[in-house]
């Protein structure tokens, strides 16, 4: 019983490296892609590692005339930034209200933001960009700021959270003279920490790789995001792997390292979001 158990084992460890190759074979080659000169990309048979690696096309990605590559990369983190915090922060606030507050019709305002999980994002894209338009907000950071502030999941997934922690916490915070402000700072965000990490590397994730909303309400090119850099970068200079691959390295490293830092909360924020209420 005991080799059957370990062949076991090493059967699934086996198929599980398997598996943990197959998922980095594309960015192994897109390293190797990006360390290449063009004329090592047609190169037969295929050298995975370069006889002489270059950084060439990451010093030229950053020095093109028609695309601002530096500035798109700005860009990207200004509105991953504000896209990451502020909409967790309302997100959170509606979130402890749902969760710790009584007030009249909270269950149904609550099945209402639970409604909107269900309504395709694509559906609501016309109605907010005529808003924005009416408002005089389009190609601005903030036609990009305000349709994520009320993120439905966000509040349904900390609200999960919140329940979670022991009404006393807060009784005891209320009798010490703290205003349900004070709670929600000193006491739930605290407590909550493994769930907001969370959300905020989805938020961040959400927003550094979005595309079609900056492409729909961002005209002005030195507005767009760097996901839009490469798109124009991948119609122009398509013959060109090498660009097109250290562009793409360039933009999953600030998720790697977002991810890096999270890492230890996001397993138990998952777990923790999932409580039933």
């Amino acid at each position: 019983m005991k080799v059957k158990k370990t062949i076991k084992q090493l059967v699934f460890y086996l198929f599980m490296t398997f598996l943990g190759l197959l998922a980095i074979v594309p960015f192994l080659w897109m390293i190797s892609t990006s360390l290449k000169v063009r004329e090592a990309l047609y190169t037969i048979p295929i050298r995975w590692i370069p006889l002489d690696p270059s950084l060439d096309a990451y010093r030229a990605i950053f020095n093109l005339s028609n695309i601002n590559f530096f500035r798109g990369l700005i860009n990207s983190f200004i509105v991953s930034i504000l896209l990451t915090f502020i909409p967790l922060l309302t997100s959170a606030m509606a979130a402890f209200a749902f969760a710790k507050i009584e007030f009249k019709g909270k269950k149904l305002l609550f099945t209402a933001f639970l409604f909107t999980m269900m309504v395709p994002g694509t559906i609501t894209m016309i109605p907010n960009f005529i808003t924005l338009k009416t408002l005089h907000l389009l190609n601005t950071y903030m036609a990009l700021l305000l349709p994520a502030l009320c993120n439905a999941f966000a509040i349904f997934f900390m609200r999960q959270s919140f329940i979670a922690i022991h009404d006393s916490y807060l009784e005891a915070a209320i009798i010490d003279g703290a205003s349900l402000y004070r709670v929600f700072i000193t006491v739930i965000l605290p407590l909550a920490r493994p769930v907001l990490f969370t959300m905020g590397l989805f938020n961040f994730m959400g927003s550094w790789n979005g595309f079609l909303w900056p492409l729909i309400v961002l005209s002005d090119r030195s507005k767009w995001t760097l996901q839009l850099g490469l798109a124009n970068l991948g119609s122009n200079f398509y013959n060109y792997q090498n660009y097109l691959m250290a562009g793409a390295l360039i933009s999953i490293v600030p998720i790697i390292i977002v991810y890096v830092i999270t890492q230890k909360y996001v397993e138990k924020g998952l777990s923790t979001g999932g409580l039933k209420g």
